[in-house]
């Protein structure tokens, strides 16, 4: 059975889907490419730390780099064959920054890693259940990269009694997520309620926007035997993929600001993730391929994708045509993707969209002075107020924008979408936000100073008393020998 919530949280936007040329489009594998390219920092976190050489020989689904502390995940070969080098590369983000990055020149063999096979993944202990999932190295695939094992051991410290399966793919453009719900829905159920064993959650709630019937109807048969996991088609709207706005549109709770939704008894993953929980934990698979949507205006086969992980994006474009150059380059959606600083960029766990737009598709006039028609307020799905938020920003009143909210933005372009100025207003927000960070390191250093010189005052003191007490000593006993 279908329900469809017409609960919906505040504000938000609907932006045009462009979803029509990829929509009916089935998952088609990627073939190997010559080389690919595996950076060390794929996820939120510390970056893994290298586990092979330059000249080893690697198994398909071998260990590359192994976790790092507690939040991090490792990185497997997403094939066989040789590494070639490990050094620097550009990572898949707008700055266009080097990441150290494993190097693997393919053999065509497809051999993999020794495997084994459990038919009682449900018979696991959720700790169990956890640490598989964290050394699959999976993270969350709707495009955050957290951790997923560090999500699911959420249930040992909260009173989690529901999980939330994201298949909502507000983002325009992007259906990588929707075929999957099609093409794979008993695999991702089975990967749900994995999921709910580890957490210890009563009830799966997956919500599919109402614009993917296809989708919602085949996850609604895939579930029909499992009354734990139901499936709710929620209303359209953009950000609705966005995590606390998503819960409100399913359950009617909102996550306080500042606090984990954990906090309140759920727990948020993607349905991508759920499968790759089902291969890892059904087929001892890690994390070495993703679905991927190749599209945008300047796209000639516009196509979804399953593509190793490491391939370059130049790859992918081959493989689908340009019918022009691409003005705009894109990981993910138009909305809350990233900027591509060219096409020799790697697909890394959180790519679920290559988007190369022209220049038609990304025209939006000069920048004009704000008007405070307030559109951006309405627009606002975290009821903040954008316009003033920009304004001290603007005027490098970093604190004022944090006293209007800027910490709570999530940076969904919604208020940007809809200003008829058309002022960068996510550009400003993300400038105060990386201000904040920097200020939070620099306070962190100067802790830190503090407390390596508060401990080396200590040392000289402990050491001027050690050396009182002994001269001390000696006079005493300098004095106890003349008597």
């Amino acid at each position: 059975m279908i329900r469809l919530r017409r609960l919906r949280f505040r504000g938000g936007v609907h932006p045009a889907g462009h979803k029509q040329s990829t929509a009916e489009r089935e998952i088609e594998p990627l073939p190997l490419p010559p080389r690919l390219y595996l950076p060390v920092q794929q996820h939120i976190g510390a970056p893994a730390d290298p586990a092979v050489k330059p000249g080893d020989y690697v198994f398909k689904g071998q260990l590359l780099a192994h976790s790092e502390g507690a939040v991090s995940a490792p990185v497997h070969a997403s094939t066989s064959g040789t590494v070639v080098t490990i050094e620097p590369f550009t990572a898949p983000h707008p700055s266009g920054l080097p990441v150290h990055t494993v190097v693997l020149e393919p053999d065509g063999k497809e051999r993999w890693a020794d495997r084994t096979y459990s038919s009682d993944a449900l018979a696991m202990t959720p700790e169990e259940i956890a640490a598989r999932v964290g050394a699959a190295g999976i993270v969350g695939m709707g495009g955050a990269t957290f951790p997923a094992a560090v999500k699911l051991n959420l249930g040992s410290r909260h009173a989690v009694h529901t999980l939330v399966i994201n298949g909502g793919e507000c983002e325009p453009y992007l259906t990588c997520d929707d075929r999957l719900m099609q093409e794979r829905p008993r695999e991702i159920i089975d990967g749900v309620r994995i999921m709910l064993r580890a957490l210890g959650a009563r009830v799966a709630r997956i919500a599919v926007e109402d614009n993917k019937p296809y989708a919602v109807a085949a996850m609604t048969a895939a579930a029909a035997t499992h009354p734990e996991v139901r499936v709710t088609a929620v209303p359209t709207l953009y950000p609705m993929g966005s995590e606390k706005q998503m819960i409100q549109a399913l359950t009617g709770l909102e996550v306080p600001a500042g606090k984990l939704s954990a906090d309140i008894g759920i727990v948020v993953h993607n349905v991508a993730t759920a499968h790759a929980v089902h291969r890892a934990l059904r087929h001892d698979q890690p994390l070495i391929s993703r679905i991927v949507t190749v599209g945008g205006g300047a796209v000639a086969r516009p196509r979804n994708l399953e593509v190793p992980l490491g391939t370059l994006v130049s790859d992918l474009l081959d493989a689908c045509g340009l019918k022009q150059a691409p003005a705009r380059l894109l990981a993910g959606g138009p909305m809350m993707g990233l900027v591509l600083p060219h096409a020799q960029v790697p697909v890394v766990k959180g790519t679920n969209g290559i988007i190369a737009l022209t220049r038609g598709d990304v025209s939006a006039g000069a920048v004009r002075p704000c008007i405070r028609c307030a559109r951006c307020v309405d627009a606002c799905p975290c009821g903040l107020m954008p316009l003033e938020m920009a304004a001290r920003v603007r005027h490098g009143d970093i604190d004022g924008a944090v006293d209007y909210g800027v910490g709570d933005c999530i940076a969904c372009g919604s208020c940007s979408y809809v200003c008829p100025a058309n002022i960068p207003l996510v550009q400003y927000f993300n400038f105060a936000k990386g201000a904040l960070a920097n200020r939070r390191e620099e306070q962190r250093k100067a802790e830190e100073t503090r407390r390596l010189a508060e401990q080396r005052r200590a040392r000289l003191e402990a050491a001027a008393q050690a050396k009182a007490a002994k001269g001390r000593q000696a006079e005493h006993s300098q004095a106890a020998g003349s008597v």
